[in-house]
């Protein structure tokens, strides 16, 4: 099953990069189009405060027999301990590139939980664990831009590029109950592990204007990739406003991955809103 929820993951991927450049081909073949000419380099540099909630599954080996203790983590984790966020872009005509950089720095301890598996059971009637949850990690996204569409009121970029991320996990655990034939001295337990990969992704971004001074805009960032995890993707969307100096704006961010086989976490998301200020230069 999970051979072919992969495989359906890809063949997904693979749909949409088709997609993307389809549409890539037909924008640029666009007569109404308005030529991004090549000149200086025109800069932006973005900081954001971000506060996402954490989703997805953790697992550890509960006893030396490698029986796996699996932890559903959105469950368990509710604070934020620390984030930093922020983003550079820099543009040449039609030409682009840009880079964005998250350090997210999640944990939190549950009593008495019961969102937790061991093996590949359920868990007996009663049985219950002290559970606390450790994620720090760094999400680095660098790309090159192709400006398809440049219009006043409307920009839209494709992007290809690649994105790192390296995520250190600990899992607490202390269990209560009766759990069967694990090893008793799996009942209690900390595990750390280390999830590192670099994906290729293909996506857009780009602005639509709300008025006709272009003062409020809808930004929108999206992009999927592969590689060394099953599955990345990441969207944004929001509203802003600008100032001759820049511009500010809110948005909701999701970003997920879907591991391959044998790593500790199974899968990860963050999402949840943010707020940043753009300066231009």
């Amino acid at each position: 099953m999970r051979q072919e929820t992969r495989t359906l993951r890809k063949i997904g991927a693979s749909a949409l990069t088709v997609v993307l450049g389809s549409l890539a081909s037909t924008i640029a073949c666009a007569q109404s189009q308005t030529e991004a000419t090549p000149g200086p380099w025109k800069y932006s540099g973005t900081l954001y405060l971000y506060l996402p909630s954490l989703g997805g599954n953790s697992t550890a080996p509960a006893d030396t027999g490698g029986t796996p203790i699996n932890v559903t983590a959105k469950e368990i984790i509710d604070s934020l301990k620390f984030t930093v966020m922020g983003s550079l872009d820099a543009h040449n005509g039609k030409w682009g590139v840009f880079t964005d950089v998250i350090y997210i720095d999640l944990g939190a301890d549950k009593q008495r939980s019961e969102a937790f598996t061991i093996g590949n059971i359920g868990l007996p009637v009663g049985a219950t664990a002290d559970l606390g949850l450790d994620l720090k990690g760094l999400v680095w996204t660098a790309a090159g831009q192709y400006r398809f569409i440049n219009e006043p009121a409307f920009t839209l970029d494709g992007l290809a590029g690649a994105r790192w991320l390296d995520l250190r996990t600990t899992l607490r655990w202390n269990i209560y109950g009766n759990i069967g034939p694990i090893n008793p001295a799996g009942r209690s337990g900390v595990h750390e592990s280390k999830v590192s990969v670099v994906d290729a992704i293909v996506g857009a971004r780009g602005r639509v204007a709300l008025d006709s001074e272009r003062r409020w805009f809808v930004p929108f960032y999206a992009d999927i990739g592969t590689g060394q995890s099953d599955m990345t993707w990441q969207a944004a969307a929001g509203i802003g406003y600008a100032f001759k100096w820049g511009e500010i704006s809110g948005l909701w961010r999701y970003l997920g991955y879907d591991f391959k086989p044998g790593e500790s976490l199974v899968k990860v998301n963050f999402s949840g809103p943010m707020v940043g200020a753009t300066f231009r230069w």
